[in-house]
């Protein structure tokens, strides 16, 4: 490829990114509309399924997208999840029901989980091997980051000035580009080898990805923690989770690969990545709730708030990518980046119900400075350390462990929320005295849901030191690896 094939190459890259990101975020800000328009009578009890359709489907195929990447190459598998998504995007556009809807999100985030994850594979394959060039993960988590913050307030911007529909539509010219530009513009080496696919693992994966979610998703809300539903869901998980791991142990070419984790860059990356995911939700989600609750800010202004937070992002990003050409480590990204995030979790855990909106803006900043260090760089760490024949598995495995940690996180924050309020009411039901003491006890327990959070970025600074102080060659992850590495992969990155 030429350099400005390359160029390109990193845009489409960057747009399927933000495509993906922003649909995760920006339904939430649209759900009045859809339900007056769609079923303004028992509409509102489905909506949490146009979040959990999209968010169950993508990480269900997530262990899958890694080994086809790796099977087929990486520019057929992102092709056709961009196309899987455009259609998805389509049909949730023209939904004329709630259960369309539903159903549309479903096949629109299994196109999602490729995007996500193949978009990174893809920029690991413009890099080449070996590249020292890291502007591609490093800008690649700098738009996740950026377009979580920022998802919420432009689907209010279209919820409120045009139609919701437009929310979906707006995907296919962007999307119809990334499909063109990047059939006629990318060019990365196709694997010399088939493999067989684990499809009983991927399965298998699936279904325990499924059951963890939906206990997450449901448990303390739809229904108790005891109950047989959460209970069973839990069982299924636990049961699911065993028989993947049996059978990763057995399988000639395992989906997820269990030697990976015995490379120390890929086990703790993962384990980072998952307990920053877990934080993340405390950090996007309970901080707009403390707005709307605490402060009484609409939704669609109380998602501006979030915009240091996507700065301090974009900032980091863009400095880390700069101080990795000069030879900085991404081991010392992740111990810094784990430290500012506890230190800003730390400052939110103080917040009261007059605390100035300044200081939270300033605590925005740190969070997403601290995450800014960890996104991309995790990525670049996992991908340099994979062995190459299994950089797909590797890179969506990262994915894999940060929704897994985001959907934990949610139900452990949750349960903190549940237990510790302790105010004389729901508060959407008190007015006057009664509501201000039922709010400053719902901020009580949201400041001892951000102590959580500062708890799990320690935890991550704690990883971060148990990283090697230098890569050691690819060879080095290789030698465990369980399948054995092509004869040519060390052509891979050429073009």
């Amino acid at each position: 490829m030429t350099e400005t094939q390359r160029r390109i190459g990193f845009l489409v890259c960057l747009v399927t990114i933000v495509l993906a990101v922003l649909d995760m975020q920006i339904v939430s800000a649209a759900t009045v509309p859809i339900v007056r328009d769609l079923d303004p009578a028992h509409g509102i009890d489905k909506i949490p399924w146009l979040v959990s359709a999209f968010a169950l489907a993508s990480a269900a195929v997530l262990p899958l997208y890694g080994k086809l990447c790796d099977t087929l190459g990486a520019k057929r598998v992102f092709l056709t999840a961009v196309g899987v998504f455009l259609v998805g995007s389509a049909l949730c556009g023209a939904a004329q029901s709630i259960g369309e809807l539903i159903a549309a999100r479903a096949v629109q985030g299994i196109g999602a989980g490729g995007l996500m994850s193949v978009t990174m594979v893809v920029i690991a394959e413009l890099r080449g091997p070996g590249a020292k060039d890291s502007k591609g993960a490093g800008m690649g988590g700098i738009v996740s980051g950026g377009g979580m913050a920022l998802g919420p307030w432009i689907g209010g911007l279209l919820a409120d000035h045009a139609s919701w529909r437009w929310i979906f539509y707006v995907n296919l010219p962007l999307g119809l580009t990334v499909l063109v530009l990047g059939a006629l513009v990318l060019k990365l080496p196709r694997q010399p080898h088939r493999h067989r696919i684990d499809f009983l693992g991927a399965a298998l994966a699936a279904a325990f990805s499924a059951s963890l979610l939906l206990m997450t998703e449901w448990g303390g809300k739809q229904y108790a923690w005891s109950s047989p539903q959460i209970v069973g869901l839990a069982l299924a998980a636990v049961a699911a989770l065993a028989l993947f791991l049996q059978r990763q142990r057995t399988a000639p070419e395992p989906i997820l690969p269990l030697s990976l984790f015995r490379v120390r860059e890929l086990r703790w990356g993962f384990a980072i990545q998952g307990l920053m995911g877990a934080a993340m939700v405390g950090a996007m989600y309970y901080v707009m709730v403390y707005l709307q609750v605490a402060r009484g800010i609409a939704s669609s202004s109380a998602g501006l708030y979030l915009l240091p937070m996507a700065l301090g992002m974009t900032v980091v990003g863009v400095l880390s990518a700069k101080l990795t050409e000069r030879g900085w480590h991404e081991r010392t990204f992740a111990i810094a980046g784990s430290a500012i995030g506890a230190v800003a979790f730390l400052s939110l855990s103080t917040l009261g119900t007059d605390t100035s909106l300044w200081l939270l803006r300033g605590d925005l900043l740190l969070v997403g400075m601290g995450f800014g260090l960890l996104l991309g760089q995790l990525i670049q760490l996992v991908q340099d350390a994979a062995p190459r024949h299994q950089l797909g598995v590797a890179t969506t495995a990262i994915r894999f462990f940060q929704t897994l940690g985001t959907a934990l996180g949610a139900a452990l924050f949750g349960t903190v929320i549940t237990r510790l309020y302790d105010g004389p009411g729901p508060l959407t039901a008190l007015t006057g005295a009664a509501r201000v003491a039922g709010v400053r006890s719902y901020v009580d327990a949201m400041d001892t849901v951000f102590l959580c959070g500062a708890v799990l970025m320690a935890a991550c600074v704690l990883m971060g030191l148990r990283l090697p102080r230098h890569s050691g060659p690819r060879e080095t992850a290789r030698i465990v690896a369980d399948v054995p590495a092509p004869a040519s992969s060390g052509s891979r990155g050429h073009f």
